[in-house]
């Protein structure tokens, strides 16, 4: 089996084929700030390990997949905890007061990334969605992989989207960006 080559990247993910096609995603924070990335899960999967966690400027953190796993990930700014510990972020808050999502997903406007592992054929299935809104730039770029090409949203597209769905900076540019590579070795 062919080695993955492993590239260091904004948003990292790893995706190592073992026999049972277990995933480990690893994320790097090549921003100048703190972001929290998060995951919600396909309502017929379970949940990742950990749903929310605080990642600081330079800083990486893996966390593994379930075989089979389907869901989302996206990254939340500008979050902070109240008097009254209650957590919360500008972008893609998921409202449960935490760090963790715990089942509950990012509110508009975010950028979302999907998987969907050992879907149709037994393939692995991935996009950036603009769906809910847009708040950063993000890309998913495999290695490793035949026939696997990138997809990205690269761009501050918030021009282009409905007011509702808008994230600007006060200077009105993008404040984070945010990059997702995806390594997939065959067997």
């Amino acid at each position: 089996m062919a080695q993955p080559r492993l590239v260091s990247l904004a948003f990292f993910v790893a995706i190592l084929i073992s026999g049972a096609h277990s995933a480990t995603f690893s994320f790097k924070n090549n921003c100048s700030f703190t972001i929290w990335p998060a995951s919600l899960a396909n309502s017929d999967k379970g949940a990742l390990s950990q749903t929310g966690f605080q990642l600081d400027s330079g800083a990486s953190f893996s966390l593994d997949a379930p075989p089979a796993w389907g869901g989302r990930l996206w990254a939340r700014q500008t979050c902070s905890t109240d008097s009254a510990g209650k957590f919360s972020c500008i972008t893609g808050d998921c409202g449960t007061g935490q760090v963790a999502c715990n089942g509950a997903g990012g509110a508009p406007p975010t950028t979302l990334i999907e998987f969907t592992l050992q879907g149709y054929g037994g393939k692995d299935f991935y996009d950036v969605s603009c769906v809910d809104g847009f708040n950063l730039p993000v890309l998913v770029v495999p290695s490793g992989g035949p026939n696997c090409n990138s997809t990205s949203c690269p761009v501050n597209v918030n021009a282009l989207c409905p007011k509702e769905l808008r994230i600007t900076a006060p200077d009105g540019g993008v404040q984070m960006k945010m990059l997702l590579s995806y390594i997939l070795s065959q067997p």
